[in-house]
């Protein structure tokens, strides 16, 4: 039997395997991923985002406990969930600094659930550059939902909106995200707005700050047609304080974007941003591999050392690339 239809029949071994060459970025693991294509389409994703300190992870592993609870949902079976856990790298070994087991090791033993940690290894914007490959394989394997906990890197987290079907925005009181976010365009990505921690100090300002920013953002070119009101909820995710109406908006936006025709603009614009950043990457590795070795280096340090402008560096590497 092959790794794909392992993969197809919920061998979570094979699935397992397949995220592992995906990651390593393997001829093999690409060549399966394409046979597993035709199976996709049927995943909601969930972009859950936000700054540094708002609890994000704690925060995903409540609301997954939620989605596998069966209530609010009211659905029958509970929806299956694969969790990709987009870690900050370590700059020494590219390795993930926090692990999948570390971050929600209360989860294991549920065979409804998938969590997968990777290493941003330098991207920005929070997505590791293997992310939409990883949401691929997850959707073919019959997860129903797939939840994108991003790094927290600031203002490039607005990348998540291009890659999720719904995007989940987190803040907390006494970080000043509420000025920030606007500031960074946040705002303008966010399908739900929520205030974790809301039971520190400064909350109800904070959702109140949040509620006001809402209503008189401008807002950004849109890929939902009119009538969807973004909700601003207020959690507790430690003690699990407003997890039911957080999973009951993302449902709402799910069907909201099934009966409004969103879903279709919104996969339009994931599948052309995948398509985009996998050609920008392919380019350039087929362009450097062009190079004479330590061509680049070379220019790097004549740039240094002021011998040389950025530009014309530039046009030295397009020459010596054409040859």
């Amino acid at each position: 039997m092959t790794l794909t239809e392992r993969i197809l029949q919920g061998d979570r071994l094979a699935l397992a395997r397949l995220l592992s060459e995906l990651e390593d970025q393997s001829t093999q693991g690409a060549e399966t991923l394409g046979d597993l294509y035709p199976h996709t389409g049927k995943a909601h994703l969930i972009g859950i985002t936000g700054a540094p300190g708002t609890g994000k992870s704690t925060l995903v592993n409540r609301l997954v406990k939620r989605f596998r609870s069966n209530t609010p949902l009211n659905s029958s079976p509970a929806p299956s969930v694969a969790v990709i856990a987009v870690d900050p790298s370590s700059p020494f070994s590219g390795g993930a600094i926090l692990g999948d087991r570390i971050r929600m090791r209360d989860l294991a033993g549920d065979a409804g659930v998938f969590i997968r940690s990777m290493a941003s290894r330098g991207k920005l914007g929070g997505l590791a550059s293997t992310t939409g490959a990883f949401t691929m394989a997850f959707d073919a394997a019959g997860f129903d939902l797939v939840l994108i906990e991003t790094v927290g890197a600031g203002q490039a987290e607005v990348d998540i909106a291009s890659s999720a079907h719904t995007t989940v925005v987190i803040d907390a009181p006494g970080l000043g995200d509420d000025v920030q976010a606007n500031k960074a365009g946040i705002l303008e990505i966010a399908d739900i707005m929520v205030v974790n921690k809301f039971d520190l100090p400064g909350a109800e300002r904070a959702l109140r700050t949040l509620e006001m920013a809402m209503h008189l953002a401008q807002p950004g070119p849109s890929t939902l047609p009119a009538g969807w009101e973004i909700p601003v909820l207020a959690t507790v995710a430690t003690t699990g304080e407003g997890i039911d109406n957080l999973a009951q908006a993302i449902m709402n936006h799910r069907r909201f974007l099934k009966e409004s025709g969103g879903w279709g603009a919104r996969e339009q614009i994931r599948v052309e941003t995948q398509l985009r950043q996998d050609l920008a990457s392919f380019l350039l590795g087929d362009f450097m591999d062009r190079l004479v070795e330590g061509r680049f280096d070379t220019l790097v340090k004549a740039v240094v050392d002021r011998q040389l402008a950025p530009l014309a560096a530039l046009e030295a590497l397009l020459r010596d690339g054409d040859q």
